[in-house]
C-alpha cells in the first residue's frame, strides 16, 4: 500500500516564521531551513530574536490565524487524501499548526512542541525525535507502506532520501543543483501528477492494487 508524506510549510502553507517576521517587522525571523540547514542553530537564532523583541506566543498565534493555505493546496490535499493515506511531517510546532489544520481538513500532523512559560514567552522547543521526518518514514516502511514524500527544503532531504520516491516542491535553486536526482515540481497540479505516477499498480508485480486506484 502507498502512503504519501508531505512537508507542511512551503508545500501546503506559507512559511510561518516569515509571516511572523513580516507582521512584526523582526527581520531576523525571515531565516528558514532554506538558509540554515542546521535546525538547532536556526531555532536558537529564532528564540534569541523572540526574546530580544519580547514576542510572545499570543502575537505569533494571532499572525498564524490570519494565514491562508498556499493557492491550490486545499484542493490538492483533498484530492490526494481521497486516493491514499497522507501524513504531514513537519518541523513546525503543535502550538503553531492547530489553526491551519482546520483549514486543511484536519490531516494527520506529526510535529514538535514548544516550552512556553506562564507569561507566554517561548523558552525552548522539544523535538519529537532528532531526525523525526526520516524516522517516521522508516517506521512507516517497516509497516510495509511504500512511501512517496514531497518537501521543499534542506530539512526534508533525509525524508526524501529514505522514501521510496522523493519529490521536491518549489525548492531553492541551490538545493536543486545539489540534489539533481529528485524530480522538481513548481505547482500543486504538477505535484499531484508526479505523486500519482509513483503509485504502485497491480501490473508492477504486486498482488494488491493501490488504495483508491
Amino acid at each position: 500500500m502507498d502512503m504519501v508524506c508531505l512537508d507542511l510549510e512551503g508545500v501546503l502553507i506559507p512559511e510561518i516564521w516569515q509571516a511572523v517576521a513580516k507582521a512584526t517587522g523582526v527581520e531576523a525571523l525571515m531565516r528558514t531551513t532554506r538558509d540554515e540547514p542546521d535546525y538547532d542553530v536556526l531555532m536558537r537564532y529564532r528564540l534569541r530574536a523572540l526574546n530580544e523583541h519580547d514576542l510572545r506566543i499570543d502575537i505569533i498565534q494571532k499572525t498564524i490565524q490570519m494565514l491562508d493555505p498556499l493557492p491550490g493546496a486545499e484542493a490538492f490535499l483533498k484530492n490526494l487524501r481521497s486516493q491514499v493515506p497522507v501524513i504531514i511531517l513537519s518541523d513546525t510546532f503543535a502550538e503553531f499548526a492547530r489553526p491551519l489544520m482546520v483549514r486543511l481538513g484536519y490531516p494527520t500532523l506529526l510535529c514538535h512542541d514548544l516550552e512556553i512559560d506562564a507569561d507566554g514567552r517561548i523558552r525552548d522547543y522539544r523535538l519529537r525525535q532528532s531526525d523525526a521526518k526520516r524516522d517516521a518514514v522508516v517506521a512507516f516502511r517497516s509497516l510495509n507502506f511504500r512511501i512517496i514524500a514531497a518537501g521543499d527544503s534542506y530539512n526534508d532531504l533525509s525524508m526524501l532520501q529514505t522514501a521510496d520516491h522523493g519529490i521536491l516542491f518549489c525548492p531553492p535553486d541551490t538545493l536543486v543543483s545539489q540534489q539533481p536526482n529528485f524530480p522538481v515540481t513548481r505547482d500543486h497540479a504538477t505535484l499531484l501528477s508526479a505523486i500519482e505516477k509513483c503509485f504502485q499498480r497491480p501490473n508492477q508485480g504486486s498482488d494488491e492494487s493501490s488504495l483508491g486506484r
